[in-house]
């Protein structure tokens, strides 16, 4: 069992930068590839960056790529999601996921998420 909180959101005009963070407890965590998610109202839950445990593979949405980077620090049994160049249209709550394995883009593959933090980016 794996629980995942999120922190580091909150409000920034645009063209700002936002780090999020994902901590995980429970059972060990350094096998897990870890994703981050979006949904913003009346949207679907999308991908945004996944990683695979080791850190050596990544993958990001082609609507963030270039502006995030997410990382992890398995000492710390923690990933991070940097945001820069934010617009208004990156907006939403964003949550992590865990999964084993290798990380996948498709959110329905996560057996672990987190309660969500909210990201508010204004013009």
């Amino acid at each position: 069992q794996v629980q995942l909180v999120e922190s580091g959101g909150g409000l920034v005009q645009a063209g700002g930068s936002l780090r999020l963070s994902c901590a995980a407890s429970g059972r060990t965590f350094n096998h897990y590839a870890m994703g981050w998610f979006r949904q913003a109202p009346g949207k679907e839950r999308e991908i945004v960056a996944a990683i695979t445990w080791s850190g050596r593979s990544t993958y990001y949405a082609d609507s963030v790529k270039g502006r995030f980077t997410i990382s992890r620090d398995n000492a710390k049994n923690t990933v991070y999601l940097q945001m820069n160049s934010l617009n208004p249209e990156d907006t939403a709550v964003y949550y992590c996921a865990a999964r084993g394995g290798s990380y996948d883009i498709d959110a329905d593959k996560y057996n672990y998420w987190g309660q969500g933090t909210q990201v508010t980016v204004s013009s």
